[in-house]
């Protein structure tokens, strides 16, 4: 079985440190990651296939997972949305992809970011769970550029199981997010 550094780091080092700062019974009781959602927005083009195809197969090529296609839940008349119409794209990873996703986005692609200055810590949310908001989707290794013909933004969470924001920033430390320091 393949290990990633990430997942190394989460059983060797974050689940010692995190057990012995929050003084958890069990190792069972350290907070984990349960899976990572990287959705994309699709409103303004959710007429034009061919930019769709165009983010779908960049996802696919991102993530290494077939991406599904979301639906409103209800009709919004001011953004032209009906109930039922596709607004997005999303793939939700979990167990070994998961990891490996984990291990691009802290080694390659946030440091690939222009003026990066890290992580803000308001990105960490009540639950513990992480929200990066990334505005080009090329500073992904697996994006060649110049083959690019129409740029997208994506969101990726990091859900948790963490109980507050102090657990689910020093998970995130642990394992080497780029985090701003206070």
């Amino acid at each position: 079985m393949n290990i990633t550094p990430a997942k190394e780091k989460y059983t060797k080092i974050a689940v010692a440190e995190m057990k012995k700062k929050f003084s958890y019974k069990s190792v069972m009781a350290v907070p984990r990651i349960q899976k990572v959602v990287v959705n994309v927005g699709i409103g303004k083009i959710v007429k034009e296939n061919d930019k769709i195809e165009e983010i779908v197969t960049a996802l696919t090529a991102i993530t290494g997972q077939k991406p599904v296609k979301t639906k409103a839940k209800k009709a919004i008349s001011g953004f032209k949305i009906r109930e039922g119409m596709e607004i997005g794209v999303k793939v939700t990873l979990r167990g070994a992809r998961m990891w490996q996703f984990i291990d691009r986005v802290v080694s390659a692609t946030l440091p690939r970011t222009r003026d990066f200055q890290g992580i803000s810590r308001k990105a960490v949310d009540t639950g513990g769970n992480l929200n990066i908001g990334l505005k080009e989707h090329m500073i992904f290794p697996e994006i060649s550029p110049e083959r690019v013909k129409h740029a997208f933004g994506m969101q990726i969470t990091v859900s948790t199981n963490a109980t507050s924001q102090a657990e689910g920033l020093e998970l995130f430390k642990l394992l080497g997010f780029p985090l701003k320091s206070e």
